[in-house]
């Protein structure tokens, strides 16, 4: 009988315990240091100019329609900025490979869009970032440019 009760509180403890609390923070990362990375990577495609924001560009021959990419990743073993830089890697091959898919040669007006809520800036992307695993996703417009 003490056997079982022993296992019926510890069961009623399990249970009425809150969990641990998962991380799931929002982190604002510079453009400049991960571009320039995704970039002396050689895993973006090549002729193809991304451009984020409101960041000016020429009047596009041809407008190819929105595009939307989001990418996870592992964070274990990784800091915040490794792990933001990783996915951002993989968003901005994503869309790049997308350009060149439909014969474009720029991806526009990219945006943050983690979570379905838009962030947009020319000098910062916006990165989840989570006890296990973390994200980014971007919206964007694929063009043509003179």
């Amino acid at each position: 009988m003490n056997k079982m009760l022993s296992a019926l509180i510890a069961t009623c403890i399990t249970l009425s315990s809150t969990p641990a609390d998962a991380r799931d923070t929002r982190l604002k990362m510079p453009i400049a240091s991960a571009m320039s990375k995704a970039q002396s990577s050689g895993k973006l495609p090549q002729g193809v100019r991304f451009f984020f924001g409101s960041q000016k560009f020429a009047s596009p021959s041809r407008s190819l329609g929105p595009v939307t990419t989001s990418r996870k990743t592992n964070f274990f073993n990784k800091s915040d900025s490794e792990g933001c830089e990783w996915t951002f890697l993989s968003a901005m091959m994503a869309l790049g490979e997308r350009a060149r898919a439909l014969g474009a040669n720029a991806v526009v007006g990219i945006r943050s869009n983690y979570r379905n809520q838009e962030f947009s800036s020319e000098t910062e992307y916006e990165c989840g970032a989570g006890a296990v695993s973390g994200g980014v996703a971007f919206k964007a417009e694929i063009v043509t440019l003179p």
